[in-house]
């Protein structure tokens, strides 16, 4: 699972941060990619990644500030334009199949593929084979939201040694007795696959949250997540400024993860006033949190099965 940082500043692009997404790459599902909001040249950092349009099936906007939705149109357009064919579901806040209408629709823009916008509510949004996806209402000066996207669990592992010494041919064999299904071999044997195959592995759970000012549910939303990606809009001396305007600071982040036990926590969405202040805002954090990181553009975090 790697997580493609193609905008991580704050209200208006800089040189050395783009507005707002992020796109997840799952590379043991065929490759999927999923976006995470969509601000104005995105597409444009997406050239300097191995994120392609074509595979991005999903969409999901936290909200509708223009720092997080003024790319979408030519996104949309440029995913056509390059030939997908294949459908895109985009989710986020009431409003948002407005405006992507009423931009298409000025815009003359053309889609060759079909598309839906799914207009968010609070809880359980869908899951696939592999992952579910729930979504939390945050507290901004608008509608915001955080995603969970949760893996289910996963077959534990196969016991090669114990195999070896039952003298179970190589083969497709090996892939039965992983899904803990009951093999016959040729001499006879039946062979129950449960034997073979440790426990289950949690599903890892990760957490990407919009602009918000800290909040108690989040808490429990994060409870020992492997990832929480988390605006820091300011450090802890604009204090004043993050309420006013809706926004988190080093220290409610990192105390938020602290206290709901994540793993890792990943800050995003950094305002250009921190510009060349990267190490002392990061130091701040980590007096609190330590396993935290400062995203930067392009950057890529890989979480490893």
């Amino acid at each position: 699972m790697e997580f493609h940082f193609l905008g991580t500043g704050s209200g208006v692009p800089a040189i050395e941060r783009n507005v707002s997404a992020m796109a997840i790459r799952f590379l043991q599902q065929k490759g999927t990619q999923w976006l995470f909001d969509c601000g104005e040249a995105t597409q444009h950092q997406l050239l300097h990644s191995p994120i392609t349009l074509t595979k991005i099936d999903r969409i999901f906007i936290t909200h509708l500030h223009g720092d997080h939705i003024f790319g979408l149109p030519g996104l949309m357009g440029s995913r056509s334009f390059q030939g997908a064919l294949s459908p895109l579901v985009i989710y986020g806040p009431r409003g948002l199949a407005e405006f992507i209408e009423a931009s298409l629709a000025v815009s003359k823009t053309h889609l060759r593929y079909p598309y839906e916008v799914i207009e968010l509510e609070e809880g359980f949004m869908f899951e696939t084979e592999h992952l579910s996806v729930e979504a939390l209402a945050l507290n901004h000066v608008m509608p915001s939201f955080a995603f969970k996207v949760t893996e289910k669990d996963k077959p534990g592992t196969l016991d090669i040694k114990k195999i070896e010494a039952y003298n179970i041919p190589k083969g497709p064999h090996y892939q039965t007795l992983k899904e803990g299904k009951t093999i016959t071999l040729e001499d006879g044997r039946t062979i129950n696959g449960q034997e073979f195959v440790g426990p289950p592995k949690n599903g890892r759970v990760v957490v990407i949250a919009g602009d918000t000012r800290p909040t108690k549910e989040m808490i429990k939303f994060s409870r020992e997540a492997d990832i929480l990606i988390h605006e820091a809009t300011f450090r802890a001396d604009k204090a004043d400024h993050a309420v006013q305007f809706g926004h988190s600071t080093t220290l409610e982040a990192a105390s938020l993860a602290k206290e709901a036990k994540v793993k890792t926590l990943l800050l995003t969405h950094i305002s250009s006033r921190y510009t060349g202040e990267e190490e002392a805002f990061l130091k701040e954090a980590k007096t609190i949190f330590e396993n935290t990181h400062l995203a930067h553009d392009l950057m890529v975090y890989t979480l490893s099965s």
